[in-house]
């Protein structure tokens, strides 16, 4: 419609849209009067948030802005998988997550080719995407019943007939707003394998006398099947995770031995992980009937939950508890609908401690935040309680999460034990002759369950 001889447009923050709103000044500048200017002055200061909200692109597991929660990204036939799919297969990846902002955005997605050590494979997207190069996110509800109000976003990938991957390798998902990867909501890392080369692993007790007790040595074998390597020692890189924790892995590029066409790694000197303790855990699948995790409860803008605390378990012997190495949950006993119908509460977590030294800094940390640490799950030493105390807003599931310290021992709170129950991934990349990539040529899982102790 038209007022003033002004028309209304619909706003897109685009940048080609500063020059249109240059051009409506310059034709109209004398006919405005200051009622009609405000249409004018709308298109050049949504442009100009564009400009001043766009993110710079990280290549990792990474929420761009504070209202982006609870996002979970893994194989939709196994719930909280670690996100990889076979090429050429059929699977298919979940993701979903939550917009604090509560109202309905225009959501889009692609993928990026990447190199083992995730950067930029600079290959062209036609390169390594059939199909689209982006698609739209229709997928979304609102939540219901809720005192945090949020918007709930879901896609299956890849969908038949639009993107699909044409490339083995690391890839990173991006979802951003109308179209524009300058406006970033979020990035995730996932993986794309051919499954060319066998692994067998093997856990045995540390080499090293003092750490027997305490860490788990990854003996792992390769079987290079029909690739023929021309230089080991450069063309294959092996990497191995514990936990998903990419602050926990050790990257291989010289096996120990070559042998029918096997690559060993078995040196004393590697793959010598601390054992860390069981993951703790927190139930907060209900809201109506409280865990015995739960201390204290309020009700003010939202739900305030403290928790009962947590003990320092270094000097504790080994107590089999069973988690889920880190993952997390989303459920809901008090409706039907965990995806809408869950309410967030903000949760206080306490951890007994001594006085630390000054230049301390302690994290609770877990799959539901990719174990980083920010100012957001950061926990600040309250001495008259005699503990850690930290903050974190959690939707309502289960989440299994541990503390990682900042001093010489990251288990400074946890302890280390080679009982405990970890799960390792191991990626296997290959580099081609000729190519400018690393390709994921095999995958393996291990579940360290040592039925004994070490001698």
């Amino acid at each position: 419609m038209t007022q003033c001889g002004v028309r209304y447009i619909r706003v897109f923050p685009m940048k080609s849209l500063l020059h249109f709103a240059i051009t409506i000044i310059h034709q109209y500048m004398k006919r405005l009067t200051t009622s009609c200017l405000l249409p004018v002055f709308l298109v050049i200061s949504n442009v100009a948030y564009s400009f001043n909200t766009s993110q710079k692109l990280v290549y990792d597991n990474h929420d761009y802005i504070s209202s982006i929660k609870s996002v979970q990204f893994y194989q939709s036939k196994e719930e909280q998988s670690i996100p990889i799919l076979v090429l050429n297969n059929n699977e298919k990846l979940l993701m979903s997550f939550d917009d604090l902002r509560a109202d309905n955005r225009t959501l889009y997605y692609t993928i990026e080719h990447c190199t083992a050590n995730w950067a930029s494979s600079n290959l062209s997207a036609l390169a390594y995407i059939e199909g689209l190069t982006e698609d739209r996110i229709f997928d979304y509800k609102t939540s219901v019943n809720t005192l945090q109000l949020y918007t709930h976003y879901s896609f299956q990938f890849p969908t038949d007939g639009s993107m699909k991957p044409k490339l083995s390798g690391n890839y990173l998902l991006k979802v951003y707003e109308d179209g524009d990867q300058t406006q970033l909501l979020l990035t995730r890392r996932f993986y794309v394998v051919t499954r060319e080369v066998g692994i067998s692993t093997k856990v045995i007790p540390s080499f090293e006398i003092d750490k027997r007790q305490t860490n788990q040595k990854l003996n792992i074998t390769l079987n290079l099947g029909n690739i023929q390597v021309n230089n080991p020692y450069q063309d294959i890189k092996v990497i191995v995770k514990q936990n998903r924790r990419d602050d926990i892995q050790e990257i291989l590029s010289k096996p120990m031995f070559i042998k029918n066409n096997q690559l060993v790694y078995n040196d004393n000197q590697t793959l010598d992980f601390d054992g860390g303790n069981e993951f703790r855990s927190v139930d907060l699948r209900s809201f109506r009937l409280l865990s015995e995790h739960i201390d204290q409860t309020s009700i003010e803008e939202i739900r305030k939950f403290s928790l009962v605390a947590d003990r320092d378990l270094l000097n504790e012997t080994y107590a089999f508890a069973f988690d889920e190495d880190g993952k997390f949950f989303i459920r809901n006993n008090d409706f039907g609908d965990s995806a809408i119908e869950s309410d967030y509460a903000m949760v206080k977590f306490f951890l007994e401690s001594d006085t630390p030294a000054h230049d301390e800094d302690v994290y609770i940390v877990g799959l539901f935040n990719n174990y980083q640490q920010t100012e957001e799950n950061k926990m600040t030493y309250d001495s008259s309680l005699g503990a850690w105390v930290g903050n974190l807003l959690l939707k309502q599931g289960i989440y299994h999460y541990t503390y990682t310290s900042t001093s010489e021992n990251a288990n400074k709170y946890n302890g280390s034990h080679f009982e405990t129950e970890n799960t390792y991934d191991i990626l296997v990349y290959y580099q081609r002759p000729a190519t400018r990539w690393e390709e994921l040529v095999g995958y393996g899982t291990l579940v360290s369950t040592p039925n004994t102790r070490p001698n």
